[in-house]
């Protein structure tokens, strides 16, 4: 499965910790991040993350394109919703697009680890069916 982060700064050492605490689960699966939440994620896992441009600079652009192909299978977005900045990725247009292409996503830890651990028992295994593998 293809499974991106994108996390605000405010965020970034919730996104390290959660992958730390499931690194077992994420192994086995393709890692997508926007450029500096990606760096911190392999910094503290030691996984392969394949990083895009940082959000501010069209990394949620590249994130959303790749959900339009259908080639994520599922997102986790950290947000700080109090809190927003014109150089942040942008929740809205990401969670839009999630909801058209019925790609889950988890903007906070709870949704993140029911996720997590459906992936793990295979809830997920449907998105096989229907992702586009031309990315």
């Amino acid at each position: 499965m293809n499974i991106g982060f994108i996390a605000h700064n405010s965020k970034k050492t919730l996104i390290e910790n959660f992958c730390l605490a499931y690194k077992h689960i994420l192994s086995k699966h393709n890692l997508y991040a926007t450029g500096s939440t990606g760096r911190r994620i392999e910094d503290v896992t030691n996984l392969k993350v394949y990083k895009f441009l940082p959000g501010s600079v069209g990394g949620d652009k590249q994130f959303i394109d790749m959900i339009e192909r259908n080639c994520m299978d599922m997102v986790i977005f950290f947000y700080n919703p109090v809190m927003t900045s014109p150089n942040s990725p942008d929740i809205y247009a990401i969670s839009r697009c999630c909801d058209e292409y019925n790609i889950p996503i988890a903007t906070n830890i709870a949704t993140a680890e029911s996720l997590v651990l459906g992936l793990a028992r295979g809830d997920l295994d449907w998105r096989l069916n229907i992702r586009s593998d031309d990315f």
